[in-house]
């Protein structure tokens, strides 16, 4: 393999005359002087008005290495300190240059030339612009033509450099586990959508869209973003959190945007509001579906322009805002149906984040239960322990299809919390979690969910009528209610399969749930938008 080396003579480093010339050490020169360094050929880049010294280190060059081949290439700047064009030159000198990567190697020579020179080299030696390695001299402890200076070859693919990339892998490490809230997650894809938020949050100031139901955690996820971000110095001021949902009505223009004294009735001092609190930090606004369509209009002009009016006022303030905003609500249909700006929604979603329900996410359970008592713990002030019975049967429970977790996260730590405030001696027994079983149960109890005879009757009767209900045989009335209640608590039709057929997809992986379950509707005439319309 033919190495080559690229360099650019230095009018005042490289340049000497006479004996003299020897007893200094001279960068590009150096490279023929290092004995272990193997050349092959020098591209010796100069400017035309310094083309005799570069012939000069050429001489000296073929001097000390008899087979190496110089080749002298005029590259002239007009400054060459300024960054533009210096880049401009030397990226279309490497565009033109024909490497040949199966035959030869490359090293660049970056010690001589400006500062601006070198800076260039760096960016396009990284970038692969030029598919080179570095090269780095530097002078002898002593002067004189017998005591060469030294080199380092810096590769820039930092995969070879594993202390680096163990550094910078053990830092991301960090940062996930961070927005994790520290829980060991094995779930795949909400491990893959952490890491997706992770390299947003560190690269982007762009507004970001946390999606998903009740309780899936967005508003602690948002505040593990800031918090992030606060730590590796993104953002200076405050986080502001609102939920949206409490500031409907008159007052919340006044909420987000202040007002000045007498704007209104009541209004007997100014109020600087909620969106000048966050400026300079993060500003969340939970469940933004919720807003007006007049707040919603004044959040978009301040998260476009970085401006808004206080009430009462046609003075206009500055604010540099960060925003993330949270839903649970589908904004899509909520544009369709008039109730939210079609504009302020292309603005906010530019990244969008669905977190999924806890039912989603059964691999998690089990960390997650860990963390929930160490969490309720720290409440109660006492270590909080679930003995082996004890907490097989929550698991089961907990990660059962059938088990609807309504308020997904929020209920998990709530009927920890219970149990933990119940347990003797800090350890939950399996009577404890019986008991906590029991009351979910009911709390996410509905209309017509209790089994029996009599539910199923109301409940069919309500799809097919009094007559079809009437012409079923018993066995296909129990066996479709239950089919029907599953739909209801499920968001699509193949949640509901992976709920009704949870056993029978264990054994055949390959049965698709979704398509099953339409079949089975179908054999009485049902459809999933007719069943699943009974839930609201």
């Amino acid at each position: 393999m033919t190495r080559v080396v690229l360099s650019y003579y230095g009018s005042v480093k490289d340049a000497g005359l006479g004996r003299k010339r020897w007893s200094r050490w001279r960068p590009t020169v150096s490279l023929a002087q290092g004995v272990d360094l193997a050349m092959d050929r020098l591209e010796l880049l100069h400017a035309e008005a310094h083309r005799e010294g570069a012939e000069g280190v050429a001489a000296d060059m073929r001097e000390l290495l008899p087979e190496l081949d110089v080749r002298l290439r005029s590259l002239d700047f007009d400054d060459p300190w300024d960054f533009e064009e210096v880049y401009e030159r030397l990226f279309d000198f490497a565009r033109g240059y024909r490497f040949d990567l199966e035959a030869e190697e490359y090293l660049v020579h970056i010690t001589t030339g400006t500062h601006v020179m070198q800076i260039c080299w760096f960016l396009l030696t990284e970038s692969r612009h030029v598919p080179a390695k570095l090269v780095q001299t530097s002078p002898p402890e002593k002067a004189g033509k017998d005591l060469p200076g030294r080199y380092r070859v810096i590769d820039l693919d930092l995969s070879r450099y594993d202390r680096l990339a163990q550094r910078f892998a053990t830092e991301r490490d960090e940062s996930l586990a961070f927005l994790k809230n520290g829980i060991a997650t094995r779930n795949p894809a909400f491990n893959a959508l952490i890491e997706r938020i992770e390299t947003v949050a560190l690269r982007s100031r762009e507004p970001m869209l946390l999606m998903g139901p009740t309780g899936a955690g967005k508003s602690h996820l948002a505040s593990q973003i800031v918090a992030l971000r606060q730590r590796r110095k993104l953002v200076g001021g405050a986080f502001v959190e609102v939920n949206c949902a409490t500031i409907r009505g008159d007052g919340a223009m006044s909420a987000l945007f202040g007002h000045v004294r007498g704007a209104f009735t009541g209004a007997q001092s100014a109020r600087a509001g909620l969106l000048r609190a966050a400026d300079g930090g993060v500003l969340f606004l939970d469940e933004i579906g919720e807003l007006g369509l007049e707040e919603q209009a004044m959040v978009l002009r301040a998260v476009e322009h970085g401006r808004f009016r206080p009430v009462g006022t046609e003075r206009e303030e500055e604010v540099d805002v960060q925003l993330i905003a949270g839903t649970n609500r589908d904004l899509g249909a909520e544009v369709a149906a008039g109730r939210f700006r079609e504009d302020l929604l292309a603005r906010i979603q530019l990244w969008t984040f669905r977190l999924p329900g806890l039912r989603d996410r059964p691999e998690d359970i089990a960390p997650n239960l860990d963390h929930e008592l160490r969490r309720a713990g720290s409440r109660l002030g006492a270590k909080l322990t679930m003995n082996a019975e004890a907490r097989a049967r929550f698991l089961a429970f907990a990660t059962d299809p059938a088990t609807p977790w309504r308020g997904n996260f929020r209920d998990f730590g709530a009927a920890v919390l219970r149990m933990g405030t119940l347990a003797r001696g800090g350890r939950i027994d399996a009577a404890t979690v019986e008991g906590e079983i029991v009351r979910l149960k009911a709390s996410w109890a509905r209309p017509g969910d209790v089994a029996g005879p009599d539910a199923d009757q109301q409940l069919l009767e309500a799809l097919l009528g009094a007559p079809a209900v009437a012409a079923l045989d018993r066995f296909d009335r129990v066996q479709l209610a239950d089919a029907v209640r599953a739909c209801r608590e499920s968001p699509s039709l193949s949640a509901a399969g992976r709920v009704l057929f949870a056993a029978s997809r264990q054994r055949r992986r390959s049965t698709n749930a979704a398509d099953r379950l339409r079949k089975y509707l179908a054999r009485f005439g049902l459809d999933w938008d007719r069943v699943h319309a009974l839930s609201g």
